[in-house]
């Protein structure tokens, strides 16, 4: 398992040092170990954390699947909100919401 979540993070890093166009790879990959830990985490079963940190940051991935937006509407609220993870959350809620209630209607622009 330790090599299999090695690679993971490694994959995790790469991903958000390419979307970020660079930086300290020391962050980013401090950022993948933590995305990863979680979702391996949360697979064995054990419940996610009740309060996440706004400075924890979110993959357009994980905030798809979380969520249940778009992939296209979690990536334009990680750019529009940056690293405020808290609060892209509770917007991807706010959009699911707003699905739900407009099923009838595509996605926002």
């Amino acid at each position: 398992m330790g090599d299999e979540r090695h690679g993971k993070i490694q994959e995790r890093a790469y991903r958000i040092w390419e979307r970020e166009g660079g930086g300290d790879p020391e962050q980013h990959w401090h950022r993948a170990e933590a995305e990863i830990d979680r979702e391996l985490s949360m697979a064995a079963g054990n419940a996610p954390p009740r309060e996440i940190a706004s400075t924890d940051v979110l993959t357009v991935e994980e905030l798809a699947m979380r969520t249940g937006i778009s992939g296209k509407q979690a990536q334009d609220l990680i750019d529009r909100l940056g690293n405020d993870r808290a609060a892209i959350e509770q917007a991807a809620l706010g959009l699911k919401g707003k699905r739900r209630r407009n099923p009838g209607q595509g996605e926002a622009k």
